[in-house]
């Protein structure tokens, strides 16, 4: 095999390597007709919109990695009084947010952060504080209202 021969079989598999990983080898769901939406307006402690209407057999098609993610950066009771912390007040440092979750060292806290990071939910700004990114704000909201649902909590 001569090296053109080479180069381009190794091209022919980083290709379907890439395919694999981001699953674009599979075909997309025709619409089904149905839809979930959400949305959402803030006042503070940052301004924003949002609208999201989606099909849900086309959600139901997306690779499940991502938003097993998030999901799991959710799980935890410390994630999600951080998570909520944020929401209610705004951006925090990291002295704030240990104090608040009453977590025993400021290893804990960053643990739980880099998850919370890792999933984009939370973002670290210029200043060193860390905040709700802007784009994950209401998504946020929403899956901890849909969750307080599920489990009963908004039930009167």
């Amino acid at each position: 095999m001569d090296l053109q021969q080479r180069v381009e079989a190794l091209e022919s598999r980083i290709a379907a390597l890439e395919t694999e990983r981001s699953g674009d080898d599979r075909q997309p769901t025709a619409p089904s007709g149905s839809a979930v939406s959400y949305d959402g307006h803030l006042a503070g402690p940052v301004e924003l919109e949002w609208h999201i209407r989606a099909d849900p057999a086309q959600v139901l098609d997306l690779p499940d990695g991502p938003r097993a993610d998030v999901l799991a950066a959710l799980g935890h009771p410390a994630r999600v009084a951080i998570v909520r912390l944020l929401a209610e007040s705004g951006p925090q440092t990291s002295a704030a947010l240990q104090h608040t979750t009453d977590l025993g060292s400021p290893g804990k806290l960053y643990h739980h952060l880099k998850a919370l990071t890792s999933a984009n939910l939370v973002e670290q700004d210029k200043r060193g504080s860390y905040r709700l990114r802007p784009q994950a704000t209401i998504p946020a909201l929403v899956l901890l209202t849909a969750a307080s649902d599920i489990a009963g909590q908004l039930r009167g």
